[in-house]
């Protein structure tokens, strides 16, 4: 809950509809909200509400609306018909943004993401550059790393015990399995070897923030200054693993309010 010297949020819940299927989505909006709203993508096994309280905190500490939604075939959204393509990450912002944009009325925005729904905020921040005013990456990568498949590796030998599979059921119902694969068999397919976000980067035209733990199993150090480069700030911090906004909230709502400040 925000905090007594910060604005109440009022929660709304939402269906985007598009041609592939219906999106659930949730907003956090404070009493008198300010500048562009923040479009928060999440990453490979996530959901609405697997942010948990971050976005409430996050609307009331930047007085911004706060706009969640989970991607087609993720938790209260509806069942993926298929295998994600090799281009999910860009085709985010090409397919789903637009709808989001006109059904929730959205015009100007912050794009913010976490782990590969980070590379969905680049992406978005690069078709949109006249609506996108700012960009916060949260534990991206840039590109194929072999630190990241090697994490991968090791989270896909740890879902073979069935009780972790349970717990993802609890997020995403039936659909868990379906998003366990979507994760492992993209990023470890050999197709998906060259997959990089430098092209998406070239066009960005707004400021960047990029955080980073320094204890991330998923990425190095080179995913957030690739990401910054010429662009913004790339920040690590300190004792912090691949899930910034849980292991050190207060450290990234400050960073991203002061970020965002005037913007």
């Amino acid at each position: 809950m925000p905090t007594p010297h910060e604005a109440p949020v009022t929660e709304a819940e939402w269906t985007i509809r598009s041609a592939e299927g219906d999106l659930f989505a949730k907003s956090w909006t404070p009493e008198t909200p300010g500048a562009a709203p923040i479009i928060l993508f999440h990453d490979s096994l996530g959901c609405v509400d697997l942010w948990r309280g971050f976005p409430e905190r996050l609307a009331a500490g930047t007085n911004r609306r706060v706009i969640a939604y989970d991607r087609l075939g993720f938790g209260r959204s509806d069942t993926h018909p298929g295998r994600l393509q090799l281009d999910f990450v860009a085709a985010e912002a090409r397919d789903t943004i637009p709808h989001l944009c006109e059904q929730l009325g959205v015009g100007e925005f912050v794009a913010c993401g976490h782990s590969v729904g980070g590379g969905m905020a680049v992406e978005t921040a690069a078709l949109f550059p006249e609506r996108c005013r700012a960009l916060v990456t949260i534990a991206a990568q840039a590109f194929v790393e072999e630190r990241t498949l090697a994490g991968i590796r090791d989270a896909k030998r740890g879902f073979q015990d069935p009780a972790n599979v349970a717990r993802l059921a609890r997020y995403h119902g039936d659909k868990a399995r379906w998003v366990l694969d979507a994760w492992t068999e993209t990023w470890l397919s050999p197709a998906f070897a060259d997959w990089t976000l430098d092209e998406a980067l070239a066009a960005v035209r707004c400021p960047v923030l990029a955080l980073h733990g320094d204890r991330d199993e998923y990425g190095s150090s080179a995913h957030p200054e690739r990401i910054a480069a010429g662009r913004g700030a790339a920040r690590l911090l300190p004792d912090t693993g691949h899930v910034p906004h849980r292991e050190q909230e207060a450290l990234v709502l400050d960073a991203i309010r002061s970020f965002l400040n005037g913007r």
